[in-house]
């Protein structure tokens, strides 16, 4: 919902308040793809407003429309999250998105749109493994895998596991701020399905993954590195350079791009 409601945002055409993000056009966007119901659109519309993460524009021709913007902190959250992805993306492939993307904020403003339509349009990234899910649908779920991940030195399975190394589930609780409960039931239910587990005695126990729990979640962030690559160089090559008026020309932010070698 964050993703398509933010690009709404950003097709707003400036002067034209017929576009853009409004409550109805948010609410049928989500509810035709079945993120969420109206009630739950509506809600979080509402939450965004109270947190002041959205704002109310005034319409210069129309007091009846009622269009809905961003805020600094959501811009500065948005853009956060996606210069983020453009640096791991740079560490992959020895890339310049993140030089690139400075130098034009308008690659990010285009950027983003086009890959949140992408990924609501990819059922394996709109619905992830049940090895994954139920941790992406938890509140902080997702940023405990990516700690996972950080912690993990050395990604060869051995027997079928990768080890993690010693997590402690009160430490997550107090970073993230949710209960110690709510960890240890995200830990149950995978540790029931074997996607993750303990070895080692006890006070000297370490976390270990399955590889097909690994796979599934790499899988999935795949999906949306590969879309937010597209629209870099998609908007990279159509949007206007920075202070002119023209079409990008010549030249790319990297040279050569890596070809893919399959799955």
């Amino acid at each position: 919902m964050t993703q398509a409601m933010y690009a709404l945002c950003m097709r707003r055409a400036t002067g034209n308040d017929a576009v853009g993000l409004h409550a109805s056009r948010f609410i049928e966007a989500v509810t035709s793809i079945g993120v969420a119901s109206r009630n739950t659109a509506d809600a979080f519309l509402k939450e965004l407003l109270a947190y002041k993460f959205l704002q109310e524009i005034p319409s210069r021709h129309d007091r009846r429309i009622r269009s809905l913007g961003t805020t600094p902190a959501s811009d500065a959250a948005m853009r956060g999250w996606f210069m983020g992805h453009m640096s791991g993306l740079d560490r992959m492939d020895g890339g310049n998105r993140v030089a690139a993307c400075g130098e034009n904020p308008l690659i990010f403003r285009t950027a983003q749109p086009r890959a949140a339509a992408a990924l609501i349009a990819n059922p394996i990234w709109r619905y992830p493994p049940d090895s994954i899910g139920h941790f992406l649908a938890s509140e902080f779920g997702g940023m405990i895998i990516h700690e996972f991940m950080f912690e993990i030195a050395d990604f060869t399975a051995v027997d079928g596991r990768v080890v993690v190394g010693p997590v402690n589930v009160h430490s997550l609780a107090m970073q993230y701020g949710i209960s110690a409960t709510n960890i240890k039931r995200m830990f149950k239910r995978a540790q029931e399905e074997s996607c993750l587990g303990w070895e080692g005695r006890r006070g000297h126990k370490v976390l270990w993954l399955s590889r097909h729990f690994l796979d599934d979640y790499l899988w999935w962030q795949a999906q949306k590195f590969s879309a937010l690559d597209e629209a870099f160089y998609f908007s990279f090559a159509t949007v206007p350079s920075a202070g002119s008026g023209g079409r990008s020309q010549g030249g790319c932010a990297r040279e050569r791009r890596p070809q893919p070698t399959g799955p």
